[in-house]
């Protein structure tokens, strides 16, 4: 049997075996995620890591790799199956991640109590979807190679569940700026006054399997969007223009994701891009996690009642979960009496007395956008 076509564990060899038949829980674990350690440039398979460490069954590592994966220690690429050890995944240490929950009432307070960290170390709440977590979710579909589209108001935490799903991800941060060399890479200046071509983002996720964000995808005009296409259907290739006409193409794990902002100025969602994403996913404010974080109830209160404003097209701005952590930030620093006037300061000047009134609402003290006063 190929080495790297991970099969069960035969019997008698226990799942956790290692080389030396060392039965200890976790054992074969922190042998697996030692090796990946120590070779953190490398994308490795079951077979080269069972071999490696001298293992009985590579069903066994494949176990124990894929556990690594699902905690954000690895990143996970298929066909043949390999792993390549994250930032999270150093930093852990070789420490086991947490079970799995064994029955409804542990799925519950799994689902709020486990964070997953993102590569600048905040850490990330997963939330419920389709019978699973957001994370989970968006991790099976890019092992079966499905595009995601995710849209919601700005600061629901969009790409801040892309960064917790996907540790090797690359970003494209859209605007009405952005051109095609922003995605294929462009030529830059040398110190001895020569030129070298420097990849883009697209074309380096294709060539080592990365996921890449399109982030306001809707912002970037149509035309230039149009270099994604070819590399998101059945070809998976694309040809640098500038560049030779340099071939690319997509090995696996190379998968695309897209952000929208509904309703912000200038983001157009065609239906050649809409297409393009057989799944889309609508991103909230979640308003339980807001509180769990540390938020002030009167704070979300407020905000849930302007966000009812925004839907009924009442208003033009409502703050999201961004605004909400960053008021339990200044609160911590600055003292609450700061954190309320900040927030009131945060609005657009058009949406800025409304928000006002619904602080004043919540909070029972009158309210205003923080602001310099007169010297001591």
């Amino acid at each position: 049997m190929d080495p790297d076509t991970p099969h069960a564990p035969t019997s008698g060899s226990p799942p956790d075996a290692g080389s030396g038949g060392d039965r200890r829980p976790g054992y074969l674990y922190r042998q697996v995620a030692a090796h990946l350690a120590d070779h953190p440039d490398q994308v490795l398979k079951v077979g080269e890591v069972t071999t490696a460490i001298a293992a009985r069954s590579t069903g066994a590592v494949f176990e124990a790799l894929k556990k690594m994966a699902a905690a954000g220690y690895a990143t996970h690429h298929t066909g043949p199956h390999r792993f390549q050890i994250t930032k999270a995944g150093i930093d852990a240490a070789g420490t086991m991640p947490a079970p799995a929950p064994r029955g409804p009432a542990d799925s519950r307070r799994a689902g709020r109590r486990q964070p997953v960290p993102r590569p600048n170390g905040d850490l990330y709440f997963p939330r419920r979807l389709a019978g699973a977590t957001d994370v989970d979710v968006l991790r099976r579909l890019r092992d079966k190679r499905i595009p995601v589209l995710l849209y919601g108001p700005p600061g629901t935490g969009k790409t801040a569940l892309v960064e917790a799903a996907f540790p090797d991800l690359l970003t494209v941060a859209g605007t009405g700026d952005t051109v095609v060399e922003d995605f294929l890479g462009n030529f830059i200046p040398l110190p001895d006054g020569g030129f070298e071509f420097v990849y883009g983002p697209l074309v380096v996720s294709m060539r080592e399997g990365r996921a890449l964000l399109v982030d306001d995808a809707t912002l970037i005009p149509p035309k230039v969007l149009a270099v994604l296409y070819p590399a998101m259907d059945g070809r998976r290739v694309i040809s640098i223009p500038g560049y030779r006409n340099e071939r690319v193409e997509a090995v696996d794990g190379f998968y695309v994701i897209a952000g929208h902002n509904p309703g912000v100025h200038g983001a157009i969602l065609t239906e050649a891009l809409a297409s393009r994403f057989d799944v889309h996913i609508e991103v909230t404010t979640d308003w339980d996690l807001a509180r769990h974080l540390g938020v002030p109830a009167p704070a979300v209160q407020a905000a849930i009642a302007l966000n009812a404003d925004l839907a009924a097209g009442r208003a033009s701005w409502a703050p999201q979960l961004r605004e909400l952590l960053g008021f339990a930030r200044v609160r911590k620093t600055l003292g609450l009496p700061a954190a309320v006037a900040n927030l009131a300061g945060r609005a657009p000047e058009q949406d800025r007395e409304a928000v006002t009134a619904a602080l004043q609402q919540q909070f029972g003290t009158e309210v205003a956008a923080l602001t310099l006063g007169k010297q001591r």
